[in-house]
């Protein structure tokens, strides 16, 4: 039992210590485990609200439009509307403004994500779904922007980039609250 103690008390260490820090030092502790490269790392990755760690790049909602259609459109639809139907799961993209407090909420990007940012760290890391990850940097920021303008958050042909994704104000981005516990505290 103080084993496991020992190692959730390190866990806790996680939000403390940086990934390759954490790894290091279990592997002193306990002498097993490898040294974590920061190359290695440099895969896993978390995009914030702030912006922190986006990659160079750009793309617009025009450009966007055709990536969509490319990689995205057979899950997601055309429109942008979902295919839940077709037995592939895409979710529905856009809409569902002022639903999520009735009794039929749609989630979308549009209706209940509080952050542009997440929108790009999503595309990037989990899209396509046949091959995640293997879009290029212009294709997710112009994904991004081609999404963002289909639901009247942003112009076509406004220019998504590091710089400007993380100042687009989300319709839903004061629909969230801060979580009180206090042991979050030992995160920040």
């Amino acid at each position: 039992m103080s084993t496991l103690k020992t190692v959730l008390g390190s866990a806790v260490l996680v939000g403390l210590l940086s990934s390759a820090a954490f790894a290091q030092a279990i592997n002193d502790r306990y002498g097993f485990g490898t040294k974590v490269d920061p190359a290695e790392l440099s895969g896993f990755f978390a995009i914030p609200p702030d912006g922190r760690g986006l990659p160079p790049g750009s793309g617009t909602g025009t450009q966007g439009a055709k990536v969509f259609a490319e990689n995205c459109a057979a899950c997601h639809g055309d429109k942008l509307e979902g295919n839940p139907a077709k037995g592939i799961g895409g979710d529905k993209l856009i809409g569902g403004r002022g639903s999520l407090a009735t009794k039929t909420p749609v989630k979308t990007v549009e209706s209940y994500w509080p952050y542009a940012t997440t929108l790009f760290d999503y595309v990037k890391r989990a899209m396509p779904f046949s091959a995640p990850g293997s879009l290029k940097n212009d294709e997710v920021y112009a994904v991004v922007a081609y999404i963002l303008s289909e639901g009247k958050i942003i112009k076509p042909t406004d220019t998504v980039n590091a710089e400007t994704l993380p100042k687009i104000a989300m319709p839903n981005k004061d629909g969230f609250v801060p979580d009180p516990r206090p042991e979050l505290q030992l995160y920040h």
